[in-house]
């Protein structure tokens, strides 16, 4: 009997369910990659009042000025 070929990472139905980003929910394809409109306004409003930034270090060539 031939051996079944295995199947390629992430794509079982069970792994394609991603968790909402905001509550950990499972996410619904209407709002994905969120769980409900709620979470996606909830990520709307932190990235509009800068509450998500990305660090960065200093540059020490400003201080050149």
């Amino acid at each position: 009997m031939p051996a079944k070929p295995k199947k390629a990472a992430g794509s079982g139905k069970r792994s394609a369910r991603k968790k909402c980003p905001i509550c950990g929910k499972p996410a619904t394809e209407a709002s994905r990659p969120f769980c409900s409109e709620r979470c996606r306004d909830v990520d709307l409003n932190r990235w509009l009042s800068d509450s998500y930034r990305i660090p960065a270090a200093k540059d020490d060539d400003e201080d050149a000025d």
